[in-house]
């Protein structure tokens, strides 16, 4: 802080009149006068130099505001609340898979769950954006990021602007975060969760022993942590508690980005005292295990597959036509490590 003193010429005026004791009175009111005027001045320099953005913020991310550029960066006052929020990351040209989505498994939710399909705009075209606008104005259930271009390379990004977006913006318990081609059981998922403690809770379907890829489309280039992925819920479905929603917001500024949003997620919560429960009702993995009436969460869906699997739930009260096994799953082994964790085995949904 700049240092701050009365010239000489000040201080011989306030000792002459000092010296006068008629002028007593008047010595006493200027000195203190002085003293106000340095005081301020130091204040107004120390608020000055003292005062700073915390770290950690996310780039920004809004669904509303038109201009995110004027964006206040402390965190707004939160209007909207909901005890599960779903945030499905989707493109901006899939607009059939949403409209699908919308008419499934997302058609029968309650008024306390908020589902948002996650879009980029940065870089997009105008008739692109024309049907978004449209397809907004619709359904009012799309997350445009404007920073972001939306793309493969760019999914751990968008988690980072989602999340950041979702912890200023929601008072919730949980998110579930899905892709444009899962299928979810919001009815199921809800019973369970309202039996969760709301905190530290990350629950999916865990890897442990992934090989980390060295080229082809999930190539991680600046993997150096070790030979294998660190423990991680797989990317088609999981749920997060909503305080570590804030956590991976507030830290954002230092987390490393890799190429595969789930695999950043997990090591971004590797040190993290949280709640890892590994769930074989998550059928999430690169392709699915089949069709089992007991999952929650089911990735690698295609439009007819959701379609069939909406019309058994509405006529019979079951998710399939018939239960198929395409590939065994497993049970994680937390006591051994990760490379040992996941031994497929007979007899696990």
């Amino acid at each position: 802080m700049t240092s701050h003193y009365l010239s000489p010429s000040t201080m011989n005026l306030v000792r002459l009149v000092c010296r006068h004791k008629t002028a007593l009175f008047l010595c006493t009111v200027c000195t203190f006068a002085v003293v106000l005027v340095f005081l301020a001045k130091c204040t107004s320099e120390t608020l000055k130099q003292g005062h700073a953005d915390p770290p950690g913020l996310a780039p920004r991310a809004s669904a509303l505001n038109p201009h995110p550029e004027q964006h206040d960066r402390a965190a707004p006052l939160k209007d909207v609340s909901a005890f599960l929020v779903v945030l499905i990351t989707t493109g901006p040209k899939y607009t059939e898979r949403r409209s699908i989505i919308r008419s499934t498994w997302l058609s029968k939710r309650d008024s306390d769950t908020l589902a948002m399909f996650v879009v980029g705009t940065l870089g997009l075209s105008d008739e692109d954006l024309q049907n978004l606008n449209v397809e907004q104005g619709r359904h009012k259930d799309l997350l445009l990021l404007p920073d972001l271009k939306d793309s493969y390379e760019n999914l751990t990004v968008k988690l980072l602007h989602m999340y950041s977006w979702l912890d200023r913006n929601v008072h919730f318990k949980f998110v579930l975060k899905a892709d444009d081609d899962t299928f979810a059981r919001l009815d199921l998922l809800k019973d369970e969760l309202r039996g969760k403690e709301p905190s530290r809770l990350y629950w999916g379907f865990f890897s442990g022993r992934g090989r980390v890829k060295t080229a082809g489309k999930w190539r991680e280039g600046s993997w150096e942590l070790c030979d294998y992925y660190l423990p991680y819920a797989l990317g088609g479905g999981y749920v997060l508690s909503s305080d570590l929603v804030r956590y991976v917001r507030l830290n954002a500024e230092y987390l490393k980005i890799w190429q595969s949003e789930d695999v950043s997620l997990g090591a971004w919560l590797a040190p993290v005292d949280v709640r890892r429960t590994h769930d074989p009702r998550f059928d999430t993995e690169y392709k699915s295990r089949g069709c089992n009436n007991k999952y929650l969460v089911t990735h690698k869906q295609s439009l007819e597959d959701m379609l069939e699997k909406h019309q058994m739930l509405q006529r019979d009260g079951r998710l399939c036509k018939e239960e198929v096994k395409l590939r065994l799953s497993y049970v994680y082994d937390w006591s051994v490590p990760p490379s040992q964790c996941c031994q497929r085995k007979e007899g696990i949904p």
